[in-house]
């Protein structure tokens, strides 16, 4: 009881704000290009990268999307530039953000642009040539792409100006929204109940072997009834929607620093972990299988590295001179920013790519033409 009396004003702040726009007093937009939402109701910590790039490569599998101009829109989290801006592969984590930098070097033939006014970085990637014109922001210098022809919103969903097309939910399966709090004293950031205005639902971070029953019943609590045959679920409004269940996959190491790597040490028993994510206790597990880990450097989310963190790290080496250094994908868009890392951190250092993946081949079908039959009526 004392929770939810602490929690009340946030809880009605949320409801007078989703209340205005659902009521028409606040304006909604929309783009004029259709767009995908890939939001969650939690902060952090389910999975919205990876699943924005599953997404981005099933878009581009599509005949319907393949040949097209696709764009991903960021709000570029902790970057230092401003307003909109377009992203390249040389664009560092400090000017675009870890995650639109991590996702240009991964899909380099798509645009990828940062905006915190998700209304403007729409209008601006239908529109490029609207650009040359702008005054208001120092605009990176390769500024000629091509106009969008769809836009992928990455962690858009709270943005309620904005009207997505096709609004993806991420709910985390080892923090179910029905045992979580509102901040400050839980992990949701919104309310469960904005469930309803998703067009599917994937609980991300599932176990790879997870049977019909189990399904069912982690979603009972939250009042949805789930049919797995059809993978579809019915809300407490009626509204039906495709529920997916994903995995987590790890793939292989990657050198941080190509041109500096040595690879032998990417065969090494013993390694050093850097994380600057939100839970980092998976990947710890994971890679404990193969490696003796001798050193955990845990830092915040998006911690950005100082030159004291590069010398702690250093000196672990110095300790553990056979060690691999390994870390995150969007760890290693930060650490790349760094000015001061030695050669003997450079060719030991790499990254484990993660890819998100449905459990089973149907969900995918599923999915898949769900959003396109909601792409093609935009």
């Amino acid at each position: 009881m004392l929770d939810k009396i602490l929690l009340f004003p946030y809880y009605l702040a949320l409801k007078t704000r989703h209340a205005l726009y659902n009521k028409g007093l606040k304006k909604v937009h929309r783009s004029e290009v259709p767009t995908v939402c890939v939001g969650n109701i939690t902060v952090g910590g389910t999975g919205k990268t990876p699943h924005t790039e599953m997404i981005l490569r099933l878009l581009l599998r599509s005949n319907e999307w393949g040949m097209k101009d696709i764009a991903v829109l960021s709000r570029g989290y902790k970057r230092s530039s401003k307003h909109f801006q377009q992203v390249t592969p040389e664009s560092g984590a400090g000017f675009a953000g870890d995650e639109p930098a991590q996702i240009k070097k991964k899909f380099p033939g798509i645009t990828v642009a940062v905006d915190a006014d998700r209304i403007e970085g729409c209008r601006f990637l239908a529109h490029p040539e609207e650009l040359a014109t702008d005054k208001n922001g120092q605009f990176c210098v390769d500024k000629h792409f091509r106009a969008a022809d769809l836009i992928v919103l990455d962690d858009a969903f709270q943005y309620r100006a904005l009207k997505a097309d096709f609004n993806v939910v991420l709910i985390d399966y080892n923090r179910p929204l029905h045992i979580d709090s509102l901040l400050p004293l839980g992990s949701l950031r919104d309310l469960p109940e904005r469930l309803k205005e998703a067009d599917a639902i994937i609980v991300t971070k599932c176990p790879a072997a997870m049977e019909s029953w189990e399904r069912v019943s982690f979603l009972e609590p939250l009042g949805i009834d789930f049919e797995p045959s059809t993978c579809f679920g019915r809300l407490k409004n009626g509204k039906e929607m495709p529920i997916l269940f994903s995995v987590i996959n790890y793939c292989p190491l990657e050198p941080v620093f190509p041109e500096h790597a040595d690879n032998r040490y990417s065969y090494s028993p013993r390694a050093i972990l850097i994380t600057g994510i939100a839970k980092a206790a998976p990947l710890a597990r994971y890679l404990s299988d193969r490696f003796k880990i001798l050193r955990h450097f845990d830092f915040a989310d998006h911690h950005s590295f100082s030159r004291a963190d590069i010398h702690s790290i250093e000196a672990a080496i110095a300790d553990n001179p056979t060690a691999t250094v390994i870390t995150t994908e969007k760890d290693a868009q930060r650490i790349i920013d760094c000015k001061y890392i030695s050669d003997s951190l450079k060719e030991r250092l790499f990254s484990i790519p993660v890819e998100a993946s449905f459990l089973s081949q149907k969900e995918e079908v599923v999915f898949t033409e769900v959003m396109l039959e909601k792409l093609s009526r935009s």
